[in-house]
């Protein structure tokens, strides 16, 4: 029995050795630079909330947190990329209602699965879309737009930044309720998206606040309703589609998560320092100028509210019959 107790020993020194890094990250982390893997276009709603909120977080942890955009497959090709990333806390991930909702409804195969691959940290805020038209279609409210689409001889098209998008759901559902034929046209480009409809190339959007606010204010696109259950600051006088008649209320929303198997101490770093900046009044200033609104939850809150709207928009999806593939 003596003789096996320097062997036991020198196991058990062996298997602390190989422990001790592994303890060592997790209780230095961050010792270098995070990256922030935004799935949407440069410019967009998703780009915007992602610099507010990784400025701020780089200010909290002492270490820069680089956003990088990585559109295109309606997100998936940016969320692949942080599900194969190491789960060592030096990567994450915007979470949207694409990716981690709508898209596992909307294609044959994802390269994640929304479920399995992702820890939920937290919601950063809730993303109310305004619903624009052309200044040249005659309509001034909602009403009279779907007495004027009605009124055509063939399928009004809306644009959207991708398949699974908020802005493609929402057009979704209009389709379902008014039962008026549409045709969905998704854009990599807001810009031009935003040119095409302002050139009555296509014939309405649901956008976010953010990314019109100064062209609708102008005059060179119209406003007509706003889809979330409220009506926001920079058009106090815009009443929502629900006071309009026609019951939708779709919105857009941006969370953070993390390749799954992220270290238990590491996330519960994120989500505390995130609901900090997300409750933080000069952030909640800054996040509601962009149309935006700031809602706090945390990680197992989040992580039900995602499995929630995918129900939510399955539904939706499979009414109407949509497919990205």
């Amino acid at each position: 029995m003596t003789s096996s107790l320097p062997r036991r020993l020198a196991l058990g020194l062996g298997a602390a050795l190989l422990t001790r890094p592994a303890l060592a990250q997790t209780g230095d982390w961050p010792n270098r630079p995070i990256r922030w893997v935004n799935p949407g276009p440069a410019g967009g709603a998703g780009d915007v909330i992602s610099r507010l909120v990784a400025d701020r977080l780089s200010a909290r942890l002492g270490q820069p947190v680089v956003v990088d955009n990585r559109p295109g497959a309606g997100t998936n090709i940016g969320m692949a990329i942080v599900a194969r990333a190491p789960a060592d806390g030096y990567t994450v991930g915007l979470a949207t209602i694409a990716a981690n909702a709508a898209n596992k409804w909307l294609y044959r195969s994802l390269p994640f699965d929304p479920e399995k691959d992702f820890a939920a940290v937290g919601l950063i805020g809730l993303v109310p879309n305004i619903v624009v038209i052309p200044p040249s279609v005659p309509a001034q409210t909602l009403q009279e737009f779907i007495a004027w689409a009605k009124a055509q001889n063939r399928p009004i098209n809306f644009g959207s930044v991708g398949a699974g998008s908020s802005q493609h759901l929402a057009g979704s559902q209009f389709q379902v309720i008014t039962g008026i034929p549409m045709q969905h046209l998704p854009y990599t480009n807001s810009g031009q998206m935003n040119t095409d409809l302002m050139e009555a190339r296509i014939d309405m959007l649901f956008q976010s606040i953010s990314a019109v606010t100064q062209m609708a204010q102008s005059g060179r696109m119209r406003p007509i309703a706003v889809s979330g259950t409220n009506r926001v600051g920079a058009f106090p006088d815009l009443p929502t589609m629900q006071q309009q008649g026609v019951d939708i209320t779709s919105t857009g929303w941006f969370g953070l998560c993390t390749p799954a198997g992220v270290p238990e101490p590491i996330l519960a770093r994120l989500d505390k320092e995130l609901g900090e900046i997300v409750e933080d009044p000069s952030f909640r200033e800054r996040l509601a100028a962009t149309g935006s609104i700031p809602r706090k939850m945390g990680r197992a809150d989040f992580q039900r509210f995602m499995n929630e709207e995918s129900l939510r928009w399955r539904d939706v999806i499979r009414a109407v019959g949509a497919s990205a593939d």
